[in-house]
């Protein structure tokens, strides 16, 4: 077994995987209190009081500096993206963030679209 210590990263057990299950994170919640999309996009306000949210609402608040989508943070956090949406959520009703629909909607299955996004992610890489 092998565990990070606190603040490092997920626990994780070579066997198990990550020690914290994700439905832990969002309380045994599978619905999230506002319909996000995986191209929602979410924002920090820069108000709202967080005290009472655990660490990963702190994680996925940090990360919301500047607009980014649903599916970004659930990719950061490495979480499921129902879990982030929960996450999102609570955040949203405290007042941390706001939440819009995306501007509008591609293609899914546009290549054009799909080859923007493999560049984007070999850039990250």
């Amino acid at each position: 077994m092998r565990a990070t210590a606190a603040g490092e990263g997920p626990w994780l057990d070579d066997a198990a995987g990550r020690l914290v299950r994700p439905f832990t994170v969002s309380n045994g919640r599978t619905r999230p209190t506002i319909a996000f999309d995986l191209m929602s996009q979410v924002m920090a306000t820069g108000v709202g009081d967080i005290a009472h949210l655990g660490p990963e609402h702190a994680q996925a608040l940090d990360l919301c500096r500047a607009p980014v989508s649903v599916a970004e943070i659930a990719a950061h956090l490495r979480l499921p993206a129902v879990v982030t949406k929960v996450l999102l959520a609570d955040l949203v009703d405290c007042g941390a963030l706001t939440a819009k629909p995306p501007a509008f909607y591609h293609n899914p299955t546009d290549r054009s679209l799909l080859e923007a996004v493999l560049d984007g992610l070999r850039r990250q890489l």
